[in-house]
């Protein structure tokens, strides 16, 4: 062989080492299971209330007065929906990304999974889906900081109009009234989704939906037969590719508040059976889907399913069980739009005890 036939085919080498492996590699970066961890805290749908997760948190001492993490080498599996309905997602989001670093440096770990109200948000359409999922004050959080002093000094002008108009107005309706307006706008809400994209996105969609941590699987809705035969990686290995793929073409839609992708044909994402939207293990009889159950969990290699998404408000741990506790419901309306109970499952040496706090009825 010539000297350049021998740089010739070097070039090769490194160009399909450049090109082709790090797309083999990307597959496999994301963990999404996990053996011989003794400790798993699991904690349901948050919808944006800051002060019931730091109660949980606290009350499980899985962080300390100060807000770190004191959990050591513990697993805390937060199931999804941060997003939407109530007013403090962001608080939620960035906790999280610093206990994320804090528990990785004690030999723990922390789980984010995504849940439809993140999709709803990271793909775009939630202003298309209900208006009101998305809050005043989350609207608010999460514009640009440039751009949110720009209203802000136009609604200073409302309300001095308003004031010097009215001697009786009163502040608060003029405030909500201009901001429901902008929230309605849909170049608004394009700028909203823009900017939660560029400043969490990235980070959220490093987020697996499903996992498996000892013989138990995590995951916010539930995966029914059809997904399981796909497995958790290709199930995880889908969606993130899929959300990134719309991501992508979002950025150049036209009309992001009804938006759905032309060039993307999704199999999992926005599909009402996808694991962040299946709802069949928590409302179907169990001698009707008992069978079924029971495949599932085998294809996946698991024993349990623990499982959010559907609100179930527990007198006691008995109610958050179903299909004799081979399916945990973790969703007790933990937050105050729910009036239900703060609350989180532990999971250690094959146990599950379930940690109560008082009901969110009276809070205010």
């Amino acid at each position: 062989m010539t000297h350049a036939a021998v740089r010739r085919a070097l070039l090769f080498i490194l160009l399909f080492a450049f090109l082709v492996l790090p797309a083999v590699f990307s597959a496999n970066e994301i963990p999404w299971e996990w053996s011989g961890v003794d400790k798993i805290i699991v904690i349901g749908d948050l919808h944006g209330d800051y002060e019931a997760f730091i109660r949980i948190l606290k009350g499980t001492e899985v962080i300390d007065r100060d807000l770190h993490w004191a959990a050591g080498k513990a697993h805390l599996v937060q199931m999804g929906d941060i997003m939407d309905r109530g007013e403090d997602a962001k608080d939620i989001l960035d906790l999280l990304m610093r206990l994320e670093k804090e528990a990785a440096a004690a030999g723990g770990m922390v789980h984010v999974l995504l849940g439809n109200h993140e999709e709803l948000n990271l793909t775009g359409i939630v202003f298309s889906s209900n208006m009101d999922y998305v809050t005043l004050t989350q609207f608010i959080s999460f514009l640009p900081e440039g751009y949110r002093k720009k209203q802000e000094e136009a609604l200073a002008k409302k309300v001095f109009k308003a004031l010097e108009h009215d001697h009786g107005a009163r502040p608060k309706p003029v405030i909500d009234q201009f901001w429901k307006s902008v929230r309605a706008n849909p170049s608004a809400q394009r700028v909203y989704s823009l900017n939660f994209n560029e400043e969490y996105g990235p980070w959220l969609r490093r987020q697996n939906i499903a996992i498996k941590i000892n013989d138990v699987v995590f995951v916010h809705g539930g995966i029914g037969e059809k997904y399981s035969k796909w497995g958790l990686r290709e199930i995880n290995d889908r969606y993130r590719t899929e959300l990134t793929n719309i991501w992508r073409e979002f950025q150049g839609a036209e009309l992001p508040s009804s938006f759905r992708p032309a060039n993307v044909t999704p199999s999992i994402v926005y599909r009402g059976d996808s694991p962040l939207w299946y709802r069949e293990l928590a409302n179907v009889p169990e001698e009707d889907l008992n069978e079924e159950l029971n495949r599932i969990l085998e294809t996946l290699g698991a024993t349990v399913m623990v499982i959010a998404h559907t609100p179930r408000i527990p007198a006691g741990p008995k109610d958050m069980q179903r299909f004799g506790g081979r399916v945990w419901i973790v969703d007790t309306g933990i937050s105050r739009i729910y009036r239900g109970r703060a609350s989180a499952l532990f999971i250690e040496e094959g146990n599950f005890t379930v940690w109560l706090g008082d009901s969110n009825e009276n809070d205010n």
